[in-house]
């Protein structure tokens, strides 16, 4: 005579190993089956079945047989795969974000990058002393001082300089239609 499964099932929340693999081995096919139809996928099935395997010893300890074990163990299924789509559904949702926030980085970069590429060729249109005091206050970051003394100029010659490199970027600027 087979042991009911009810029994299996307090025997094994006892801590009865016996019990719980004869459970397994009896219901296994079924878990896999309902799985298989909720999820409609055969990996999904057996990633589900396996999560409800392992998680089956604590539930357990839940079945009070006010159904038969089978109902219970289809309940307990049933909710695995909701937890599963819910938690599968936040992952998503979270990988859509991250996926719009590296659009709009890269997005930032490439603009970034296209505004480096135009003012590297514009500079390269400017007179060499133009471009020599920008390369050195902008460039390295030098006080108009001290680009001063490096080009062997006035400081006065240096502002002058840089205002007339804001005017033609500037100029540069509308004729390309970028203001």
């Amino acid at each position: 005579m087979q042991t009911p499964d009810e029994a299996l099932a307090i025997a094994a929340a006892n801590g009865d190993r016996e019990a719980f693999a004869a459970l397994l081995n009896r219901h296994y096919d079924r878990v896999f089956g309902l799985s298989f139809r909720l999820t409609g996928s055969k990996a999904e099935a057996e990633d589900l079945t396996q999560d409800i395997c392992l998680a089956l010893p604590a539930k357990l300890g839940s079945y009070r047989q006010a159904a038969r074990f089978t109902t219970w163990l289809y309940r307990v299924t049933v909710n695995a795969a909701h937890d599963r789509r819910r938690r599968m559904a936040t992952h998503r949702k979270a990988a859509d974000g991250w996926g719009d926030w590296e659009i709009a980085r890269r997005a930032e970069i490439a603009e970034a990058e296209e505004a480096e590429d135009w003012l590297t060729a514009t500079m390269a249109r400017l007179t060499p002393e133009l471009r020599d005091t920008v390369a050195l206050t902008l460039g390295e970051e030098l006080s108009q001082k001290d680009a001063a003394e490096v080009l062997g100029v006035s400081e006065g010659t240096v502002a002058w300089r840089m205002s007339e490199v804001k005017k033609r970027l500037r100029e540069m600027a509308r004729a390309e239609g970028m203001l």
